[in-house]
């Protein structure tokens, strides 16, 4: 899909591959690309590369080059998709496009193992199969193994032949019904019942550290900070206390590593994992951007999304914010890989922004990393408390969950 070495399209890449982003960005439904920029001649005309409408000062327009335009149009894209909005077209957001292209019914959707289907085809499938209460589990767009019984499942319900693959008379099936779920979705409603009927400890579970970055990626770099060191040892300071209680802690990377997205999901999902944390720093060009954010599972549509993942998203930043007085930069819902592939409920933690000068200061205590791991351990336990919590936030420590546990035996 790339002209360049690094499989990356931006402002300047210039080639087919631009061609064809910029074509298959035209035909997008207005429902997939509602703030659309000008892309210069239609597609049909930059397919064929006879583009003639004169770009900036007067130059011939040239469809093959990344252009402002195109940029634009990329960044209205990845904002509306809840991809990280940086104008770049790498693996993640040509996936996206590529998706986005497909509505119900265009094609047949069935299970290929090794090789997924995708789109918001199969994201309308997975809505509507959880909707009518056939479980087809997180809304994530790919035709897995849940979404393949869960079409069965509907197939044998309604007298269809149960082969697990969404033809005319499936899809006939669902354009007759209408029925919903009052209440919100039923996958969110299995969701948070699967959680209260777990136990209240979090003694015996599973947790996946995802420390940001690795190898040779070091993310953000400021004020003699390094993001994929600094995160590491946040990490190890969150095991520690995670093991301390029980808990059997997994990591996606080791320091010398960095797995793609695909991959970091895989391995929690491999792994039977409960929760999965995935630990990063900030930067910005802002020199007054500060302070913690967290992200969970959301796309724009309220049946998918993770209401477990968006609860642990608001007990971390909540413990987080009360304990260190970092700026509260709120929860947000996002597509992104990890927490769209993940089984279990995910969150995403960005701990300070290394570029603000006050931020940075306290990123490289290590007495204010140990307040940060402390928070994160309190927030995944009062995940489990449900109606035990009667805590305030920003006041348990690790010695009150270990007299929890041990009443609680």
């Amino acid at each position: 899909m790339s002209d360049s070495k690094n499989g990356l399209l931006g402002l300047g890449s210039h080639g087919p591959a631009v061609l064809d982003v910029r074509a298959r960005l035209a035909a997008l439904p207005p429902d997939q690309l509602p703030e659309r920029p000008d892309l210069g001649p239609p597609a049909t005309d930059a397919a064929h590369g006879n583009g003639s409408a004169d770009g900036a000062g007067g130059a011939p327009f040239d469809p093959a080059l990344f252009d402002a335009s195109l940029e634009r149009a990329v960044r209205a894209f990845q904002q509306h998709k809840g991809l990280i909005v940086d104008g770049v077209v790498g693996p993640e957001t040509f996936t996206a496009i590529d998706g986005a292209r497909w509505a119900l019914g265009d094609r047949i959707l069935q299970h290929v193992p090794g090789h997924l289907l995708r789109g918001e085809d199969v994201v309308t499938l997975q809505e509507r199969l959880n909707t009518l209460g056939f479980a087809a589990g997180r809304v994530d767009g790919r035709f897995g193994p849940a979404t393949e019984r869960a079409v069965r499942s509907f197939q044998r319900a309604y007298g269809l032949s149960g082969d697990g693959s969404v033809g005319p008379d499936t899809l006939r099936a669902f354009m007759d019904l209408r029925r919903s779920v009052s209440g919100g979705s039923a996958n969110v409603l299995r969701e948070r019942e699967l959680v209260r009927r777990s136990g209240h400890s979090l003694t015996g579970r599973t947790v996946v550290l995802d420390p940001g970055h690795g190898g040779s990626n070091t993310g953000a770099t400021a004020h003699g900070l390094v993001e994929s060191e600094l995160v590491m040892d946040l990490a190890r300071r969150i095991e520690g206390r995670l093991t301390a209680i029980g808990v059997t802690v997994l990591y996606t990377r080791t320091e010398h590593t960095c797995p793609t997205e695909d991959e970091r999901a895989a391995l929690a999902n491999d792994a039977g994992a409960d929760l999965v944390l995935s630990l990063h720093c900030d930067s910005h060009g802002a020199p007054g951007a500060s302070g913690v954010a967290t992200f969970f599972f959301g796309r724009d549509r309220k049946t998918s999304w993770s209401a477990v993942g968006e609860h642990l998203a608001d007990l971390v930043l909540r413990e987080v914010v009360a304990r260190t007085g970092l700026e509260n930069c709120r929860s947000h819902g996002r597509s992104w890989a990890l927490l769209q592939q993940t089984r279990m409920p995910a969150v995403r933690i960005e701990a300070g922004y290394l570029s603000h000068p006050a931020d940075a200061a306290r990123l490289a205590d290590p007495a204010f990393r140990d307040t940060l791991a402390e928070a994160v351990l309190v927030s995944l336990q009062r995940l489990y408390l449900g109606d035990d919590d009667t805590a305030t936030t920003g006041v348990l420590r690790l010695g009150d969950l270990r007299d929890y546990l041990a009443s609680h035996g």
